[in-house]
Parts: C-alpha cells; structure tokens; sequence
C-alpha cells in the first residue's frame, strides 16, 4: 500500500524545481508593478480581462520567491501587492501568508495543486495579443515565463467580456473551466418508467357491472403517474449501466406514489407549499451533522458529532426489527402473516440508535426502497445499515479522511461517497471496493448527488467548483466555476435538465447540463447554503442555510426564457439578469435553527430539519 500512496502524488521536488528558472529576486516587485501599471492603463475593454493575470502571477511569483528562499523579497513582494487581489481571494491568501519557507511548501497540497495543474483564464484574442506584445517588448521574460508555464489561456474570438460577466465565472482555485471541459455530450434526459397497471381504488370498483366504465377510468388514472412512457430524445440509452430489477415491493411503493401524485398541490408564485419544521432539541451535546427523509416522508434518520446514527419514525408506525433467530425457528412459515409474524412488536419504539462509527457522521443517506440506510463518518468509513434489523451489515473502507457526504442511487444498489481525500468513489452495496474513482478536485469534496437517471454524479468541492461526472466510464464532463466559497449543497431539477448550487458565499448557482452553462444567480442568503430541493414538479426550489431562513424561489421562472446560442456557450459570454428579488418567493425564519435539509413530501409540503442553536 505505501508504494501506492507515493506514486499517487506527483513528486514533490520535481513539480516544485519548475520554480527554479529564477529571475533576479529584487526585480520581481517591479516586474509586477510593471505589468500592473500597464494593464491598469490598457482600454477598459481589455482592462478587465487582463486583470485575471493579477492573481495567478501574484502566487507563482511569490512561491518561487520563497522555494527560492529569498524570504524577505518574497515577504514585502506579499505586503506590497496583496490587498490589490480580488476579495473572493482572501482565503487562499491567508494560507498562502503562512507559507514563508521552503519546507513549508512541501506539506502544502493545495499549493502543489496550484503549480500542477494550470491555471485557466479565457481572454479574448485581441486582449491577449496586447499582453504579449507588451511582456515581448518589455522583454519581461519572468511574467511571460510563468504565463507559459502555469496559465493556460483559452482565447476566444469576438469581443471582450466585460468586468461583470468575468466577475460571474472566476472565483475557483484553478481559474475558470476550459471551453472544451464542457463541450462533451451528456445524456440529462430521464430513463422511461417502468409499466405498471395501477389497480382500481374500492370507489371505482362499483361501476365494475356496467361495461365500459371502468376502463375509461383506467388510462385517466395512469396517465396521471406516467410522465416518461415516451423516450426522451436526451436520455441515455436503458441499458448504459446495469440498474437493478424492480421488486414486488418496489412496485407496490410505485404504485402508492403514483396514487400520491394525483393527490399532489399544483405549486407556483400563487400557491407556495407549506413548511413543517422539524427541530432537534438538545442536541448540543450530540451535535447534528446531517439528515435524510425517506422518498414517502415516513422515516428520518440524524447523523451526529457523537458518533450515532439515529432513526425516528414520523409516522404513527413504530419502528419493528425481526425477532431473534431462536423466536423466528417457531414461527409456522406457510401462514399468511407470515412477514408480520417475523416483527418483534416487544422493542417497537420510535426511534433507534445505531451505534458503530467512531467519528462524527457527516451523511446520511436511505434506500429508495427504504431497507437500507448509509452513513459516512470522519472516521474514513461508509457504514451500511438494515433497517430490518437495526445493526451494521458492512462498513466500506477506501477513504483514508474524513467522508464528507454520501447518496444512494435514485434506483438504489449503487451509492457515491466524496472526502477530504479530494476524490469522489461509486459504490456498489454487493462490493467491498469502489467500481469508479472520481478524481479531479483540488480540495475536499463536500457534496454528492446523483442525476435522477443515475448516469451521472455531480460533486461540489472546497476548490470552489462542481463536476459532473460520467459513471458509465468515470470521466468528468462537465466542470462548473463561479462560485467564491466552498460549495456545500445540491440537487439537480426532477426533469434533469438543471443543476442548483449553493456554497458558502450565500449564493444558489442554476446550471445548464446539457449547454454546460450558468443561467441563474439567486442571492438572498446571508450565510452558508446547506440544502437545497426542488418541489416534486420543479416548479420552485427551496433553499436552506445556516442564516436560519428556508427561501422559496421561483423555478419556473428563473429557467424559462434562457439564451443558449451557440456563441454563448463557445465564448461564456453570459448575461445574467439582476433578478434574484423577483424570483424570491418567500422567506421563513426559524428562532435559532440553521436549515440542515430540506424535502418535499409526495404531495409537496417541505419538511424541513435542522437542530436548535441557543445563541
């Protein structure tokens, strides 16, 4: 295993010598200041794209400093020019001020990332003949060094962007997304729904003697519960990854859902959902650290600082595990209540308590078909456990760190973990080691979700993107920059075709999956955005955050007339309107309780969870 964990890591001194090529150590705070006046003198056309540079120079320049051991240039180099930088910055300049030696560079991961891999600006081709005609004549070999050897400049043809629309994209550790990142196929359409006759309610049953009734009522009744019995064209193909069979049980579930639909409220700006919160008092001690709801809003599992994974039933059905092996020899097999007769009605309780991990528990995830329930833990371990018999059926080890959230698939069987190992793993319940290994962040992985077609996993990371990622083959396809804070939440629309965001700058970012675009910025919230959900139709999204507000938006709205031409997406030209206030449909302030979750029941009302903070 040691040989392993070596190879994985690019070699040290190697990727830091690239910052051996040095200039003359007291030239570097004017070669900045250089490059600085001119791009501050440039044409504002120009000047807001030139100004990326300033952030990407302002740390090779300064790391080679410091590998270089001039510690002192490279100390008044940072007081000289770092207040000049962006303040969505401010973060990772406070590391990189705590760096002030060689040595230090070495045990630094995000820093051996940022020389690794390059930093991607996109400028347009007139502005950037401009930067070179300026660095050639001035012959400025530093900065055009480092241009060529840490930046990668993806030029586009056309007009300059302007200051606010670059302001849109940049904020992440390694610049914006190449053009290309986003340009593969993706296949957001959803997979058609199984056929399943839904039997007649007792009220229907009486027009059964006069002939013809009954079956004018049936395709009506269907109708309702079967959106996608036609293909969608953007779907993937049925078979891309094996999904597994449906159950009995699974249809019958099916079934309820569908009879739930046609009971379901009609949202929109004129008819919003109502809310019940759900608080967990005293829970200082424990400390919640993640929830889940089951899809029919009958479960809801805690996870907690105390290491335990707590399971209460929401609805008037206690919770039952099977008897014992010796009570279950007794039972006569053949009887008809035979799974009845398996449950143990003695411990029935409300609620359970499943001990096993050895840290806090980050996420908490339930089986579509409510049998099963994952936690992920500090402790570096996935736990899977029955929720028939209330214990630990395995426990799935490959994250050495912290596992930071979990999801099982929309279909089940398979599930996806992400930790502060930076990388995201597919898993399946039946293998003990990860089938697909997602690597590619440049900092812990914060967030996983699956597309509702279960082809794809979308991550949210400290590196202050989200990728999306292909299961069928483990490629990322697409990779999503904008956000200026650690992105801790998200959830793709019910038809698939979007994607929301919410990270620690307050903001909730919209996605074109298939353009590979941003279309929406929805700004309101004040602090973290922890969960977001949309309704059952996707008519609104409900946002949570750590500001103590639950936030409606407008979703219908906010995705109906969007501009996707083809110029938009090859340049990232994109224009988005300042319409955050008309899309806010309603703010709800809780007393103390920062929104862990957020869920729509089947008949979309939002649950929403969260614990008590006493100020």
């Amino acid at each position: 295993v040691g040989s392993v964990a070596v190879e994985d890591q690019p070699d040290v001194s190697a990727v830091l010598s690239a910052y051996n090529q040095q200039g003359d150590p007291t030239m570097y705070e004017e070669y900045y200041s250089g490059l600085k006046h001119f791009i501050e003198c440039s044409l504002d056309c120009h000047r807001a794209e030139l100004s990326q540079l300033f952030y990407p120079l302002f740390v090779h320049m300064y790391l080679e400093l410091v590998y270089n051991q001039h510690e002192n240039e490279a100390k008044s180099f940072f007081e000289k020019f770092h207040g000049d930088q962006e303040c969505y910055y401010q973060d990772d300049l406070r590391v990189l001020s705590s760096l002030t030696k060689k040595e230090h560079m070495k045990g630094n991961e995000t820093m051996l990332d940022f020389r690794t891999s390059k930093f991607v600006l996109r400028i347009s081709r007139d502005s950037y003949q401009l930067l070179k005609r300026h660095l050639q004549e001035k012959q400025n070999n530093q900065i055009w060094n480092i241009v060529q050897e840490h930046l990668y400049i993806d030029i586009f043809d056309g007009m300059p962007r302007s200051k606010q629309q670059i302001d849109a994209m940049v904020g992440s550790l390694a610049g914006e997304a190449k053009r290309e990142a986003n340009k593969s196929k993706v296949f957001f359409g959803l997979l058609k729904e199984p056929e399943i006759e839904v039997p007649l309610d007792d009220e229907d049953e009486e027009g059964e003697n006069e002939e013809g009734k009954p079956k004018k009522k049936k395709p009506k009744k269907d109708s309702i519960g079967s959106k996608s019995k036609k293909q969608d064209p953007n779907a993937p193909p049925q078979n891309r990854i094996p999904l597994p069979e449906l159950k009995d049980s699974d249809k019958l579930d099916k079934i309820m859902n569908m009879k739930e639909t046609t009971k379901r409220v009609r949202l929109g700006p004129d008819c919003l959902p109502s809310i019940c919160f759900y608080t967990f008092l005293n829970a200082y001690q424990q400390g919640l650290t993640a929830v889940d709801v089951t899809d029919d809003s009958s479960l809801i599992a805690g996870g907690f600082a105390d290491s335990t994974v707590r399971v209460w039933s929401v609805t008037p059905k206690k919770l039952r595990s099977v008897k014992q092996a010796a009570d279950l020899s007794l039972i006569d097999k053949e009887s008809d209540d035979v799974l009845e007769r398996i449950m143990d009605e003695k411990t029935a309780s409300e609620l359970k308590i499943l001990y096993g991990h050895s840290g806090p528990v980050y996420g908490a995830s339930f089986s579509p078909d409510r049998n099963y329930l994952l936690s992920s833990s500090e402790d570096g371990t996935v736990r899977l456990w029955s929720l028939q018999t209330f214990t630990c059926l395995v426990g799935y080890k490959g994250h050495n760190y912290p596992v930071w959230d979990t999801q099982f698939s929309p279909y089940g069987y398979y599930f996806v973990s992400g930790g502060h190992d930076r990388v995201a793993r597919l898993w399946a319940t039946d293998h003990y080691q990860p089938l697909r290994i997602f690597a590619g962040h440049l900092a812990d992985v914060n967030c996983t979700r699956f597309h509702p077609n279960s082809n794809y996993v979308a991550t949210g990371s400290a590196d202050r993107t989200v990728r999306l990622w292909d299961v069928l083959n483990g490629n990322c396809v697409r990779i999503f920059t904008g956000h200026k804070g650690p992105i801790h939440s998200l959830t793709f629309s019910p038809n698939g075709r979007f994607l929301a965001t919410g990270a620690t700058d307050g903001r909730v970012l919209l996605w074109d999956i298939g353009h590979g675009l941003m279309v929406g910025e929805l700004k309101g919230h004040t602090d973290t955005v922890c969960s977001l959900r949309f309704s059952r139709d996707g008519e609104i999204l409900a946002s949570g955050s750590m500001d103590n507000t639950v936030r409606l938006w407008d979703a219908v709205k906010a995705f109906e007339d969007l501009e996707t031409d083809d110029f938009t997406t090859a340049t990232g030209h994109i224009n988005l309107p300042e319409n955050s206030q008309e899309l806010l449909l309603g703010t709800y302030m809780t007393k103390s309780t920062p929104v862990v979750h957020l869920h729509f029941t089947r008949r979309n009302l939002v649950l929403a969870a969260g614990a008590y903070s006493p100020q």
